[in-house]
């Protein structure tokens, strides 16, 4: 590996040094030695050396000749510590987006936070803020980026008895611009160990803005499933026209199916071993639930509780102040692939935005807007995420305890025999 510029700039100022002291044949010599170290041309290193802090006349003034590193000035930060500063807070606030989900709900979020006094921006700050880009807020929270997660398990077992009458869809029979139409499924919590019973989250997906809606379950019986569903349905800021889920038994039951048929909803399912085919709810199920309250065992009471509070303040949070941009278009040109996406949006501002939405009902949403505040909502999913932390370290300490308590038992009985 060769030397770096301000390494041969070192070794030119040294050697420069015995050059010009140096007879006409010792000077050949060193020449030939700084040639070998910096692989200058042999007149160009002739020239540095000669010319190393020699004194030229110009002009009646008196120059000398510097061949060391000039410091690059150093220019002003247009976007300081101060915009820094407020970005971090908003980028938290908002669960740390990426700067093209960001940068379109930016002056919306400020003006909420300052409204519920969250945050205290100067104006010039506010006005940089406003116009900065999306690669500039990726480049100036780089540091702060946060690592990925692991992926989880899938254990769905199939539900035979009405595939026959229950259609797969071929997205002719659903209108997807229009809000209403959900995707469906669930994510169990069995911390790695399928034995026993264990919490489920029943996510839904509407196709169209991407509003979600959580809930915790029991178990995945048929019988909470379908309380959870008929719960989301009162829950929606539309009507529901229909739910596709995948071919578990939780879903592909007689009571669904009725309930389905009686409120003129259409139910499809997804094809055999095609994970793809529900891809807007499997990827809620990661970025959503898997992102908030992970990996671990939930199988008591408590926690079923506190799952439930967490994903009411969750649902608020996600709907109402989380943007997505949504896949427009995806071209492939050899290997490349080139994938266009929409403007940022919330699931909120996309309900607005859709003629196929009821009046009434975006006044609804408006109202419950305004009381809203993102920062409260934060706080209050960060306490529960703790509350659960705390309930299974507990929960792990107890257990661990009863095995070593059984362990030390088999131990004493096998030494009685």
């Amino acid at each position: 590996m060769g030397l770096t510029m301000k390494e041969r700039k070192s070794v030119v100022s040294e050697i420069a040094k015995r050059y010009k002291k140096a007879s006409k044949k010792q000077k050949g010599i060193i020449l030939d030695e700084l040639i070998a170290l910096t692989g200058y041309n042999r007149s160009y290193a002739s020239f540095l050396l000669s010319s190393h802090e020699k004194i030229v006349r110009m002009n009646n003034r008196v120059l000398k000749v510097d061949l060391t590193m000039k410091k690059k000035k150093k220019k002003s930060k247009y976007y300081d510590d101060d915009v820094k500063k407020a970005l971090i807070k908003v980028w938290d606030v908002l669960d740390c987006p990426c700067g093209k989900r960001l940068k379109p709900v930016l002056p919306e979020i400020i003006y909420k936070l300052k409204e519920f006094k969250e945050i205290q921006i100067e104006r010039d700050v506010e006005e940089k803020l406003f116009k900065i880009s999306a690669s500039t807020i990726d480049r100036i929270l780089s540091e702060y980026k946060r690592m990925n997660k692991p992926k989880g398990k899938t254990y769905t077992k199939p539900g035979s008895l009405l595939k026959s009458q229950i259609p797969i869809r071929t997205f002719s029979e659903w209108d997807e611009s229009i809000p209403g139409y959900l995707e469906i499924d669930l994510v169990g919590h069995e911390g790695g160990d399928l034995r026993g019973e264990f919490i489920q989250t029943l996510t839904a997906v509407d196709i169209c803005t991407g509003w979600i809606e959580i809930d915790a379950l029991r178990n995945k019986a048929q019988r909470w499933v379908f309380e959870s569903i008929d719960e989301i349905k009162k829950r929606l800021p539309f009507k529901l026209f229909g739910i596709d889920s995948d071919n578990g038994a939780e879903f592909i039951n007689h009571q669904l199916h009725r309930y389905c048929v009686e409120n003129n909803i259409t139910f499809t399912r997804s094809r055999k071993y095609r994970k793809n085919d529900n891809c807007y709810v499997e990827q809620k199920n990661y970025s959503v639930v898997r992102k908030y309250v992970g990996y671990f065992r939930y199988d008591r009471e408590v926690e079923l509780i506190t799952l439930k509070r967490l994903y009411e303040s969750l649902r608020l949070y996600i709907n109402f102040f989380q943007p997505v941009m949504k896949q427009i278009s995806k071209e492939r040109i050899g290997s490349k692939v080139t994938k266009k996406y929409d403007k940022a949006r919330t699931p909120y501002q996309r309900i607005l935005e859709n003629p196929g939405v009821e009046k009434i009902d975006k006044e609804k949403l408006i109202e419950q807007y305004t009381k809203l505040n993102p920062a409260e909502l934060q706080r209050e999913i960060v306490k529960l995420q703790k509350k659960l932390l705390e309930d299974i370290s507990i929960k792990e300490e107890v257990r661990n305890s009863i095995k070593k308590i059984s362990k030390n038992k088999d131990k004493i009985c096998y030494g009685y025999v």
